[in-house]
């Protein structure tokens, strides 16, 4: 997060600099207050988008949906003021070159250096993510009830919140290590303690999780905690390791580490743990533990060699940087203004309607059947469409209307929510037939690109309305509140589906039928138990439907009688209107 600056009264009060000794780079905040412009910043909003994107989401879905809904995951990386710029720039550029045929200078071998230091740091984060809100939930879904996995979800939630002491993380650290190292080493030796915990007592945690969720939630939580942490300080340090001219490759750079990271944990581990997977290409099966000793092993190598080879260069801070004290003041300032607060309110509620589907749809196909090698094979089929998806998606959305894609996009994800609960329904028992897998690629993929354009679209609108003078702290907390629609309802979503569950173990004698009602007929081990007995789970009701059929009824109504006429107030404001006024 880039410090926002308050005007000192030994600097020129229309010209603030931030310098670092480590690169050429100057950011400059000018005095706008006298001269807003009133127009919504299209001349270079274009340009911002496509060349630096405002947020990254790691959102690798399979069929239907994800267990971690990690479209939720949204990682701002540049302040407005830096995209301001980087607009300006690109502007200007653009005007020599096609005046004058200027030529393009080849990146600096020190950008190259610091393009691979990020993409690893990046790796680095995306590797625990990976664990904790991707292929953790499928192997605990063997042996827990969906209650019990609601309570996992909460480890998800410390990405939704960085928010709350990224300033903290700004403005506290020790200058002879430096402003980012001082919050980078000790959150890697600590993530990579943590999976060596985690791979010493796996044994005794994955065995009988039922007994340990507790205890598993706080250390992934933990994890994902330090993770957030960690991706708090690379952030700030990607805007002064690399040129100003290289900018605009921090979010490429973001894109490449966090996503091989995250997929490598998830997609990749996924399948190398799987049992049919090894069996067919005849190779040995990846255990957790191994794994996990592999991944803290690489963080602490690179930790050691950030630590005593890499050299962060000094940032000057002086009187006229924003106090933690002021940033939080900054953020009541903003939630006060009355538009704001709708919007914050759409953000909550927004997503409910295919949280059903996101997050408990891909469960229930694993459930009936559905391998992990073929959810592995989906993903990576899936992952270049979102790319790509992406890519047009931005063009779409970079006019005066970004909202206009947001709202056309919830019909299709509704219709794929409504489409994915009668896939699982009517899912065919294994084998499944190439058809099948193929129609099952198909709806991932369109599916993958309603989420994209939606994701694309909103951060258009947040580009769009935040203040150039505070857009690091305006960003960041409009992200949040779009995290916190796609995080707080999964819990109670996976809740709902045993609640309105209902299913007994009946148990056959020779003579007699006895009759015997499990407490717990849902979970892998529920069912495990009445095979012990000689009985057989019978599910009389299945909650998917209703939590399913409750989301998708709430999101329609909520879309139509309230999403849809807020949001196009909303867009039609000045972009003054989400100013707020300098105390």
């Amino acid at each position: 997060m880039s410090a926002t600056r308050n005007k000192s009264p030994s600097e020129d009060p229309h010209s603030l600099r931030h310098r670092s000794s480590n690169a050429n780079v100057v950011v400059e905040a000018r005095d706008y207050t006298s001269q807003i412009d009133m127009s919504p910043l299209a001349p270079f909003h274009k340009k911002s988008i496509s060349s630096s994107l405002d947020g990254i989401r790691i959102h690798p879905r399979v069929p239907t949906g994800s267990p971690s809904n990690l479209e939720d995951v949204e990682l701002s990386l540049l302040s407005e003021e830096e995209r301001i710029s980087a607009g300006r720039n690109l502007q200007d550029g653009d005007a020599r070159s096609s005046a004058g045929g200027a030529k393009t200078t080849a990146m600096s071998s020190r950008d190259k250096k610091a393009m691979t230091l990020l993409i690893i740091l990046y790796l680095i984060q995306g590797v625990p993510l990976g664990l904790a809100l991707g292929s953790v939930p499928f192997i605990l879904r063997e042996h827990l009830s969906y209650s019990q996995l609601g309570v996992f979800a909460l480890s998800s939630y410390p990405y939704s919140l960085k928010l709350l002491w990224s300033p903290i993380v700004d403005s506290t650290f020790h200058p002879s290590i430096g402003r980012r190292k001082s919050w980078i080493i000790p959150m890697q030796l600590i993530i990579g303690s943590l999976m060596l915990y985690i791979a010493s007592n796996v044994g005794r945690l994955m065995e009988n999780p039922a007994d340990n969720i507790h205890e598993l939630t706080f250390v992934f939580t933990s994890l994902v905690l330090f993770s957030a942490t960690q991706d708090i300080a690379v952030d700030g340090w990607a805007l002064t390791l690399l040129s100003q001219e290289n900018l605009s490759y921090a979010s490429t750079c973001q894109t490449i580490g966090l996503n091989t990271g995250f997929f490598a944990s998830f997609t990749v581990f996924l399948a190398l743990n799987s049992e049919a997977f090894a069996e067919k290409w005849g190779i040995p099966r990846l255990e957790l533990s191994t794994y996990l000793r592999f991944c803290s092993l690489l963080c602490y190598g690179v930790t050691f060699w950030l630590t005593f080879f890499e050299t962060e260069g000094s940032e000057s801070l002086d009187g006229s940087e924003m106090t933690v004290t002021t940033v939080y003041k900054t953020i009541w300032s903003i939630c006060k203004l009355k538009h704001v607060q709708a919007l914050i309110v759409v953000h909550f509620f927004a997503k409910i309607g295919f949280q059903a589907n996101e997050a408990v749809t891909s469960l229930k196909m694993i459930e009936k059947g559905l391998g992990r090698e073929d959810l592995a094979i989906v993903v990576l089929i899936d992952f270049p469409f979102q790319i790509l998806g992406g890519y047009f998606a931005a063009k779409w959305s970079s006019g005066d209307r970004p909202l206009r894609p947001w709202l056309w996009a919830f019909w299709p994800r509704l219709a794929f929510a409504f489409l994915s609960t009668l896939i699982v329904y009517w899912f065919p028992t294994p084998p499944l037939s190439y058809g099948f897998f193929v129609f099952l690629i198909i709806h991932t993929v369109l599916q993958g690109l309603a989420s994209t354009i939606q994701f694309v679209g909103i951060s258009a609108f947040h580009t769009r309305i935040s203040d150039p003078l505070i857009g690091g702290t305006y960003m960041t907390l409009l992200n949040t509140f779009t995290n916190l629609g796609g995080t707080w309802p999964k819990y109670f979503v996976l809740k709902g589906v045993d609640y309105f569950s209902e299913a007994y173990c009946e148990v056959k004698e020779a003579h007699s039928e006895l009759l015997v009602k499990a407490a717990e007929c849902v979970s892998d081990r529920g069912k495990e138990v009445c095979s012990e007995i000689d009985g057989q789970c019978i599910t009389e009701r299945d909650g998917y439907y209703y939590v399913s059929a409750i989301c998708m009824s709430f999101g329609v109504l909520f879309l139509v009688f309230y999403i849809i006429p807020t949001a196009r107030k909303l867009q039609a404001l000045p972009v003054y209107r989400w100013r707020i006024n300098p105390e």
